[in-house]
């Protein structure tokens, strides 16, 4: 026996048969090895006459610090005459959807719970979980008990937030902010994908034996087939063009000629850095997308954009924000008023990345080619280290900011129009 440290766990090798390494300071904390490798921090105590031994999770997910920690909240509670083992089982007999909805969200919080590419969820991801949950799954399931959920309940539960029963306006965390939470299928799809993540939780749990999401339809997600036509292009590049000499914040009309121009997502354009934009490379080098790093070809007219955008001393961010530090965080309301000025109705930053991808698909680009350029995980580039770009790419992204580009200008190659104080800087 000795301390379990992380350096001793990493050292332990499996065998034929599990077993258990004990820790000399904290008796009844321990980890057990499995013949697969796989190592499971565990607290092991007497309840009365009987033995029990208590999953406390995974080594690699849970640090050893942070199982010592759990390990001996467990052990507490035995000195005090409990039986968390036996606590724990009725507890689970008892669970509500929305106890199962907040533990999911604590694990998901310390990395336990994999998202793509098996790899913990981003700070993004589980803020629309959060969202989701606190305003449909909540609200429509979450008085019942887990283990009496059925396929007829989430059957139910579909056809509820698709007619719109969740349908609201809610209060954000930021000043003044409004969320117009909206029903429909596409919001149905999405809420029964995460319920289903959250009941094979409940499974790896113990929980429940059995999810009763498999199996059960979703609906048809459409919200990605919109995309921009020859006209609409140009009246976007109208309405842009109008909002700068109206003065629009200028942050935003930037954004929404890069979110045009390179098919990035809102949040890739938002928080981009100066150090992410290779000019010279023809690219972004994403450190941290939904896909996890990411080299993306971007065309010049995209560049021809950023060199208008003067830098902030100091401020790492493309886009800064308007007071104080940090990126520009007001798209919402630029957003807004420019597509009403553009008379586009149905219009988000995602159609601006679906227009794109069906642009370079008229120019006949293979899907592989178009998976690159959009970040997709099956497109070739993924990786931050690669050094140089196929040619190939840079003149697909090339291609296709330019054909983009003249159909919002009617001129091929003419500088974009922006604010003034940027073009000075």
């Amino acid at each position: 026996m000795a301390r379990l440290t992380k350096r001793l766990i990493d050292t332990l090798q499996p065998r034929d048969k599990d077993y258990f390494e004990w820790d000399d300071e904290l008796p009844g904390f321990g980890v057990r090895v499995w013949p697969t490798g796989k190592k499971v921090y565990v607290a092991q105590y007497r309840a009365g006459t009987r033995l029990r031994r208590m999953k406390i999770g995974a080594h690699g997910p849970l640090t050893v610090e942070e199982a010592r920690k759990e390990a001996r909240v467990i052990l507490g509670q035995v000195a005090r005459g409990e039986d968390p083992q036996e606590d724990k089982q009725t507890r689970r007999k008892s669970l509500t959807v929305t106890q199962l909805c907040d533990d999911y969200l604590k694990a998901a919080e310390k990395g336990l719970v994999m998202g793509k590419r098996r790899q913990p969820k981003k700070a993004s991801t589980l803020y629309s979980d959060r969202g989701r949950i606190e305003r449909h799954i909540k609200p429509l399931l979450g008085k019942k008990l887990v283990r009496d959920l059925t396929q007829a309940d989430i059957n139910r539960f579909i056809r509820d937030v698709s007619a719109g029963k969740t349908a609201t306006v809610v209060t954000t965390e930021r000043k003044g902010g409004k969320a117009v939470v909206e029903g429909g299928a596409g919001t149905a799809a999405r809420t029964a994908g995460l319920l289903g993540g959250i009941l094979s939780f409940a499974v790896a749990e113990g929980i429940i034996p059995f999810n009763p999401a498999t199996g059960v339809k979703r609906p048809a997600d459409n919200r990605r087939q919109r995309r921009l036509s020859v006209d609409e292009y140009r009246a976007l590049g109208k309405a842009l063009a109008a909002a700068s000499a109206d003065r629009e914040t200028e942050q935003g009309l930037y954004a929404i000629w890069l979110l045009a121009l390179t098919g990035c997502r809102l949040g890739e354009i938002q928080n981009l850095k100066w150090a992410e934009v290779d000019k010279e490379g023809g690219c972004f080098r994403l450190e941290d997308s939904k896909e996890g790093a990411s080299v993306r070809p971007v065309g010049r007219a995209a560049f021809d954009v950023i060199e208008q955008i003067a830098p902030e001393d100091g401020n790492p961010f493309v886009l800064t924000a308007i007071r104080g530090e940090g990126a520009f965080r007001g798209m919402a309301r630029a957003w807004r008023r420019v597509m009403d000025r553009a008379k586009l109705e149905g219009v988000t930053p995602h159609t601006l990345r679906h227009s794109l991808a069906s642009v370079a698909a008229d120019l006949g680009f293979t899907e592989s080619v178009v998976a690159a350029l959009l970040g997709h995980s099956a497109g070739s580039v993924t990786s931050r280290y690669v050094h140089h770009l196929d040619s190939v790419l840079i003149a697909a992204a090339d291609k296709v900011a330019r054909t983009i580009h003249s159909m919002m200008t009617k001129a091929e190659g003419k500088v974009v129009p922006l604010p003034r104080r940027a073009q000075g800087g």
